[in-house]
């Protein structure tokens, strides 16, 4: 999806559940839609331990920025 240009918007925020942990959302739509929380096939919301992971994992997967929500 981030090849093909359908994530318009990126967004890190702190996970409501875990202390300390990160959840990445993106939105694929225009300003109206909504934002999508990345999930995994172990998690229903995939979290990351810290910035410096989301970063690492956004330049393997190609998000080029983001926004952080604190």
């Amino acid at each position: 999806m981030v090849h093909n240009n359908a994530v318009r918007e990126v967004v890190v925020a702190r996970a409501e559940d875990d202390r300390g942990k990160w959840t990445v959302a993106v939105r694929l739509g225009g300003p109206g839609s909504r934002l999508i929380p990345l999930r995994s096939r172990r998690e229903p919301v995939r979290t990351w331990a810290s910035l410096t992971a989301v970063e690492r994992f956004a330049e393997k997967v190609g998000i080029r920025g983001f926004g952080v929500e604190l």
